[in-house]
């Protein structure tokens, strides 16, 4: 999320955390490829990061992480450029998940330095540079180092440095560029970029292990990208857009790594993007599987077929498992009963009925299919996001499944009225009618099992409009296939299931897998938000659970109209409620930025002359969560806090810390909330009350 990131790096940049530990994980010196330099001759220098295995740094698009930067204090004349960035990697953490790009082992960042021609033969240049970066393995940690290299001005050609000389020209060599033996383009619709590399000369070169970094974090830096063959030596990339990207971009820039390379030697481990969209359709080719990175070998299907019939596969399962509900499945053999009736002993009149009621299906679907891709334009157009890392997306989709699971628990049931919607057109004579009873199909099917459409809801948002259509077909195909089969064998229906009481139970055996996926989305946004922003997303699910109960509980079938209103209402309200509690909301610019409490921290503020506040709380105390929604609630104790530079210390006792436990018997507690303040001045602190309003803060702020 874009807001939370300027908040998480500047509580990393302020910290200044362990230092002596920093500077082990990464060490940083400043390197020349030159033993001298000459007037007027530029020549190359590089910071160096020595990182300690499985510690890493960042790129200039980090994805998440902060980008290493360098401010350099040059003589008089001298002039240094930008850094020159080598292809980076995919950073992972210890489970294989994607955390940025950058940079690990050791690591060389050239810079081109020119001299002035004026430089005198015989004295010495001195560069001097405060490098910044940040440093992560399982946490991160800001680093800094001031550097310095000096070295003879001679009159004489210059001398390679016999270490970093040949080390940086071959890093300059590696340097990402264009190549004329491929041929990038690139196309973007709605939330999907479409990159495509041309072989000048199929054949000669197979680059492996494709992955595409964008300087300007247009694309997604943590989803998988999909890779295939162009079937002439190229490939075709699909590439997720980043909801915190540039809304206005008109190119493509970054760079495209292979693992072995582009070039046949096995150099040019980066190929320099940088193309403007165009309108033209993407070439033909298959569609790559999602998170494949490697092309296909000659011969073998390609995995983007393959993973694109894995999903149609599961599309038409989730079809055929439509049937299963219980306002579907009594309706399968009265309908092919009335197939035959219609036909008589026709047998081709029976199929041409079930083909018929097939095709009212698959066109009630592919209308779906089609509002959902004008939706999902439309959508791309204003910036819609509709992905995992949108808060308010992953909140919306908490509720959704929520109801979904409450549904098939029985807590609700919606859908029963629809099995008596279009019961004229459904009694038509002749082929009107099989065509009208599929129409009804799809509309019973679609809110009496509105949880396994889901799926295919979020398929539809991702994929390109063609995948979304194939899958929305396969779908249909899944729902209508018992009704084709039964008008081709109506014998058939001997050998069904008898309806009774064991499809209420699968109904609701199938609400676990919903109430799981909860749980997934409801730690994928703890992640997203504050602690407090959390806890009010809990209790805003809590209150749609109550909404979704009331609706149930009051508006039963049968129940009286003043009941069922009753229960509408009230559902309606607690939901609003639900949503309006739990809805992210972006931190206010001036948010207060926590540092982590130590006693060296309060010390070295102390002496700063800096007001510190230090908040000993715990995810676990009620209390505490409610005195920080009270207290930094308030605009006015917001603005004191920046005018005043206020330093803000917490002290987690989330889980147990022999630290702030001492610290507490020192004023004689032994729980929390426990508040205090230290002004400049003043040798000892202001305990504040457990419970804490914005004007008790001020007042005892302001002494």
């Amino acid at each position: 999320m874009k807001f939370l990131r300027p908040v998480l790096f500047a509580l990393l940049a302020l910290s200044a955390l362990w230092p002596a530990a920093a500077s082990a994980q990464v060490r940083a010196s400043l390197v020349a490829d030159v033993t001298s330099v000459q007037p007027g001759q530029p020549f190359t220098v590089a910071l160096r990061l020595e990182h300690t295995p499985h510690w890493h740094t960042y790129w200039i698009n980090p994805g998440t992480g902060l980008v290493t930067t360098l401010a350099w204090t040059l003589p008089e004349g001298v002039t240094a450029g930008d850094i020159q960035w080598p292809a980076p990697k995919a950073l992972k953490d210890r489970t294989g998940t994607i955390v940025g790009n950058g940079y690990e082992g050791d690591l060389l960042l050239p810079v081109t330095v020119t001299p002035p021609a004026t430089l005198a033969p015989g004295s010495k240049l001195t560069l001097k540079v405060a490098a910044e970066w940040l440093m992560c393995e399982d946490s991160c940690m800001p680093g800094s180092a001031d550097l310095q290299v000096t070295l003879p001005v001679t009159a004489e050609a210059a001398t390679p440095h016999p270490t970093f000389g040949p080390r940086l020209a071959a890093v300059l060599a590696q340097l990402p560029r264009a190549d004329a033996a491929w041929t990038p383009s690139a196309t973007r619709a709605g939330n999907t970029i479409t990159l495509t590399v041309k072989a000048a000369q199929p054949g000669t070169h197979a680059p492996t292990g494709l992955r595409f970094f964008a300087d300007d974090n247009l694309v997604a830096y943590e989803l998988p990208q999909t890779i295939a063959s162009d079937g002439a030596g190229g490939f075709v990339l699909t590439l997720p857009v980043s909801p915190d990207g540039p809304t206005d971009a008109t190119n493509l820039a970054g760079v495209l790594t292979a693992e072995n390379g582009w070039r046949a030697d096995g150099t040019l481990p980066g190929l320099r993007v940088d193309v403007p969209f165009t309108k033209a359709g993407a070439p033909a080719a298959t569609v790559g599987s999602t998170g494949s990175t490697t092309p296909p070998p000659a011969g073998a299907a390609p995995a983007a077929a393959t993973g694109l019939l894995g999903t149609l596969a599961l599309a038409f399962i989730g079809g055929l498992i439509l049937n299963l509900m219980p306002c579907v499945f009594p309706v399968l053999g009265i309908k092919i009963l009335g197939f035959v009736n219609q036909a008589g002993s026709e047998r081709s009149k029976v199929v041409m009925h079930g083909l018929v009621f097939t095709l009212g299906v698959l066109l009630s679907f592919w209308a779906l299919a089609g509002v959902l891709a004008v939706l999902r334009t439309g959508g791309a157009e204003l910036g819609w996001g509709f992905q995992l890392q949108s808060p308010a997306f992953v909140y919306a989709l908490t509720i959704l499944m929520l109801v979904f699971a409450m549904n098939m628990s029985g807590v609700f049931e919606f859908g029963l009225s629809a099995t008596g919607v279009g019961a004229g057109l459904q009694m038509k004579q002749g082929y009107g009618g099989s065509f009208f009873t599929g129409i009804l199909a799809t509309v019973v099917a679609t809110p009496c099992s509105a949880p396994f459409l889901a799926p295919a809801l979020g398929a539809a948002l991702a994929l390109p409009v063609v995948e979304s259509f194939l899958i929305f077909t396969a779908i249909a195909i899944g729902l209508s296939a018992p009704y084709l089969l039964l008008s081709i064998f109506p014998q058939a229906i001997k050998v069904l299931p008898r309806p009774g009481a064991w499809m209420e139970t699968f109904k609701q055996f199938m609400a676990f897998p919903l109430y799981a996926t909860v749980a997934y989305l409801v730690w994928v946004l703890a992640g997203q938000t504050s602690e407090g922003g959390m806890l009010m997303a809990l209790f805003g699910l809590v209150l749609v659970a109550l909404g979704v109960w009331f609706y149930g509980r009051w508006n039963a079938p049968g129940a009286a109209a003043g009941r069922a209103r009753f229960g509408i209402v009230a559902g309606a309200v607690a939901c609003a409620a639900g949503l309006w509690t739990g809805w992210p909301q972006p931190p206010a610019p001036t948010e207060i930025v926590w540092e982590k409490w130590s006693e060296e921290a309060v010390a070295k503020y102390r002496a700063e002359g800096r007001p510190v506040y230090v908040d000993f709380t715990a995810r676990w105390c009620a209390t505490c969560q409610a005195n920080k929604k009270l207290v930094f609630a308030s605009s006015e104790v917001l603005k004191y806090f920046a005018d005043q530079k206020v330093v803000a210390l917490k002290g987690d006792w989330t889980n147990k810390d022999p630290k702030i436990t001492a610290e507490l018997a020192k004023y004689q507690r032994s729980a929390v909330p426990f508040n205090v303040i230290w002004l400049p001045g003043k040798s000892d602190p202001i305990l504040l009350p457990e419970l804490l309003t914005a004007s008790v803060v001020l007042d005892a702020m302001k002494g």
